[in-house]
Parts: C-alpha cells; sequence; structure tokens
C-alpha cells in the first residue's frame, strides 16, 4: 500500500514538473495575456460572463504566474467577445488529443508553413480552415 501512495505521489510530481515545462513554453510563445478580469473589462460583460466563455470552451485559460491565477491569450479576446473561429479550432485539436497546453503551444508555435508564421497567426490572417485541416491531421 505505501509503495502505491508513493507511486502516486510520484506521478503527480511528474505532471505538475511536465505542466510547469509547458507553461514556461508558453511564456515564450505568447506576447501578451488577459487575466479574467481584463478580459470581462474588454468585453464589457461581467467576469462571470467570461468564466462561463471559459467553462463552454469559447476561450481557453491557463494557470500561471506566482499566483496561478487564470489567464487567456490575449488575441483569442476582442471588444466583440471571443474570436468565433478558435471554438471550433480548440474542438478539432482537444478532439485529436490534445491536452489545453498543448494545443496553446501548437496554436503559437513557430511554423513557417503557416501563414503568419504560426497556426494561430494564419487565423487572424483569416485562414482557419487551413488551420483546422492541419489540426484534424495532427490527430492522425
Amino acid at each position: 500500500m505505501t509503495s502505491t501512495v508513493s507511486e502516486a505521489g510520484s506521478r503527480r510530481q511528474a505532471r505538475a514538473a511536465h505542466e510547469a515545462e509547458q507553461i514556461s513554453m508558453l511564456e515564450g510563445l505568447v506576447s501578451g495575456w488577459l487575466a479574467v478580469p481584463e478580459a470581462a473589462e474588454r468585453q464589457g460583460i461581467a467576469l462571470s460572463a467570461v468564466r462561463r466563455q471559459i467553462q463552454d470552451r469559447e476561450l481557453i485559460a491557463v494557470r500561471r504566474g506566482p499566483n496561478r491565477a487564470w489567464y487567456i491569450p490575449e488575441p483569442f479576446v476582442t471588444e466583440e467577445g471571443p474570436r468565433p473561429e478558435m471554438k471550433g479550432t480548440f474542438s478539432v485539436l482537444a478532439d485529436g488529443g490534445m491536452t489545453d497546453l498543448e494545443l496553446l503551444i501548437w496554436l503559437f508555435s513557430a511554423d513557417e508553413s503557416f501563414t503568419g508564421g504560426s497556426a494561430m497567426a494564419s487565423i487572424l490572417a483569416g485562414h482557419k480552415t487551413e488551420v483546422r485541416r492541419r489540426a484534424m491531421e495532427e490527430a492522425f
């Protein structure tokens, strides 16, 4: 029984270390972040509405910083609300087996084969169909 408990603790530590590594990688990829209150202010809505957008996966947020507060990549949020092309893209990537951190890394990583140099830049340039097609290919 003791070995099972220590194995579970080791797995938790390994997962936490891997997550910290991914967050660190994201810090270098995403140039701007919005805390939940900032996203609410940008859209002119209540904090609870932003939390609902996260829950409904219209937005993806990660815990970062010393307080481990929720932050959303800045390009996902406009004054009108979440970018509409993102929800379907998030779904395709998640259905392909990516975690939220992995899909954010994929979206923001440099890839010169995309217009603009990354999947996110390509989406911002109006090429969501190409990004989703490539996302589906990633899954298989």
